[in-house]
């Protein structure tokens, strides 16, 4: 009888995608399509990737649809003057979110709140 061998679990626990997905974030604010491509990374690698690095694509995808959420408000407030500030600062917020999981994931940590819905 031939036993199936278990996957095999990469050496970092997933943290290069983990990485590899901050990154097209970041590179989303220029174009802004590597965003989608990151998410559904986020969401393929999440099943493998040790508990610490799981941490941080739950991060990256609510990062993701949050940001969407808030974006879609301030799309809908341009119409009344106030979206423009309201987009300026879901900018703010998306590179915080990524700079602060992007630091964590280099010291080989999870997030202090991955809940969250601010920083």
């Amino acid at each position: 009888m031939t036993e199936t061998p278990a996957p095999v679990q990469p050496q970092d626990g997933g943290a290069s995608n983990a990485k590899i997905v901050y990154i097209l974030y970041l590179v989303s604010l220029i174009a802004g399509i590597t965003s989608i491509i990151g998410v559904v990374m986020a969401y393929i690698y999440q099943g493998d990737a040790s508990d610490w690095v799981r941490d941080h694509y739950r991060w990256q995808i609510r990062t993701f649809w949050i940001g969407i959420l808030y974006s879609l408000a301030g799309f809908l407030l341009t119409f009344i003057g106030i979206g423009f500030i309201l987009l300026l600062l879901v900018v703010v917020w998306f590179i915080i979110r990524c700079i602060k999981g992007f630091q964590c994931l280099e010291k080989r940590q999870p997030l202090p709140d991955s809940g969250s819905w601010l920083f």
